[in-house]
């Protein structure tokens, strides 16, 4: 298996800041943004987002992490009865009636993680508008789903994996790409 880093921590640092200026673009007034990051990866990159928009735009939007587990599509839960899915939820409930939610993700790859994460979406409320961040865009999708910010497109193919890591889980900020 070959490795080979396509994002390092300066520029993941560097992506995070110019994601974090767009939205403060597109956004006159942030009052009404609620960030939501899909766990795991997805959710250390809202974190890191919405540090970043408070340092630049001297506001604190809230944010929360959502696990999507129970509403994915590829879980069948007769295989093996043993096997359960663990469903963390939420880290807090936050009302997002008409909120502009910005759904943050580390890699878009099929569309399914964000099919199911808007699916979850739907039991905080209806939001006015929900964008989507994602940091890295491999392609190959299979359902019409499409970010509004993109850190990087990487055309992959589907033998090659994506990687996001982050200090939380991996103790270091970069995206690498692995290949046999």
């Amino acid at each position: 298996m070959t490795e080979k880093i396509i994002i390092d921590e300066t520029k993941f640092m560097r992506t995070i800041s110019r994601i974090s200026h767009e939205i403060i673009e597109k956004h006159p007034s942030l009052d009404d943004i609620v960030i939501v990051g899909i766990k795991r990866r997805g959710a250390d990159i809202a974190h890191l987002l919405k540090e970043r928009i408070q340092e630049l735009a001297d506001i604190s939007v809230p944010a929360f992490d959502l696990d999507i587990t129970l509403y994915r599509d590829d879980i069948n839960l007769s295989e093996n009865e043993n096997l359960y899915p663990t469903y963390a939820g939420a880290t807090s409930f936050i009302n997002i009636e008409q909120k502009n939610v910005i759904l943050v993700d580390d890699v878009l790859f099929t569309g399914r993680t964000i099919r199911a994460a808007l699916d979850a979406l739907i039991d905080f409320g209806r939001a006015k508008r929900i964008e989507l961040v994602i940091l890295v865009d491999r392609g190959h999708r299979e359902l019409p789903i499409r970010a509004d910010y993109i850190g990087k497109n990487v055309p992959t193919s589907l033998d090659e994996e994506v990687q996001v890591r982050t200090k939380h889980f991996d103790e270091r900020y970069e995206v690498a790409i692995l290949s046999e």
